[in-house]
């Protein structure tokens, strides 16, 4: 097995793990929509999703261990994606809780 195959496999095997990490952020998107009644969109975490993994499969097409500009546009996308929903879904949760935000105390 030479380097060039040995990085495909691994560019391949590390998408599956981070697919598992992303479902589950979805079914916790899932079922605080399901709980609370406010819009998540949980749906959309397959965008990233998809992204991922097709820049996975053009990196291990490309012949080489080089960046390919239209792999990084895909991961580069699919991580502001990524990063846009996480970052709605954290405000949805946390920031707009009247339980989470303490009250101001005047001094």
């Amino acid at each position: 097995m030479n380097t060039l195959s040995l990085n495909q496999f691994l560019v391949l095997y590390t998408w599956f793990p981070l697919a598992a990490l992303l479902l589950f952020v979805l079914l916790i998107a899932r079922f605080y929509q399901k709980f609370s009644g406010k819009r998540t969109r949980f749906r959309l975490f397959t965008v990233p999703l998809v992204l991922f993994g097709a820049g996975a499969v053009r990196y291990t097409s490309v012949n080489g261990n080089i960046g390919d500009p239209l792999a990084d546009l895909l991961f580069g996308a699919a991580g502001i994606v990524l990063l846009a929903l996480c970052w709605r879904l954290h405000r949805l949760m946390l920031a707009q809780n009247p339980a989470h935000n303490p009250p101001q105390t005047s001094s």
